[in-house]
């Protein structure tokens, strides 16, 4: 009879972590993509605005809407400086949970190695323990064919 594996339960508690450490890590690459895509809105309606100042500027305007350009172009300069810090600390996580993930990883390959080399030995013992009873078998077999045959 086989032996059970008696690591077994940790092989399994690996694998669950193993498998949150890689669903958390989705979370983490999505928030982060979706932090990068506010950044680049954000600079994208800078640059759009930016370029009305330079329209109307060509036009000409007075002094007050000028001011509200440049103090609109700032609280955008702001935004997108705030945004950035944001993008900094989610790429932060991101390599965090890459790291997370890596080590969940390798412990359960680790685990999974003993694992198969338990499987292995025992497929091997099996396999001598089976042919230690053909041999067996066949001894008495030869046996009792000589008996009767004298």
């Amino acid at each position: 009879m086989a032996q059970p594996f008696t690591l077994q339960p940790l092989l399994e508690l690996m694998q669950t972590r193993a498998d949150e450490a890689t669903r958390r890590l989705g979370q983490l690459i999505a928030a982060e993509q979706n932090q990068r895509n506010r950044l680049l809105m954000l600079e994208q309606y800078r640059d759009e605005y930016a370029q009305r100042l330079r329209d109307a500027s060509a036009d000409g305007v007075t002094r007050q809407i000028l001011r509200n350009y440049q103090d609109f172009l700032a609280r955008i300069d702001d935004a997108i400086s705030q945004q950035s810090i944001v993008v900094n600390d989610s790429e932060c996580s991101t390599k965090a949970g890459q790291d997370h993930w890596r080590e969940q990883n390798t412990r359960l390959k680790a685990i999974d190695t003993l694992s198969q080399r338990h499987d292995a030995r025992e497929r091997y013992r099996e396999g001598r323990q089976e042919q230690k009873l053909l041999d067996e078998f066949s001894t008495r077999k030869f046996s009792t064919t000589q008996t009767k045959d004298e």
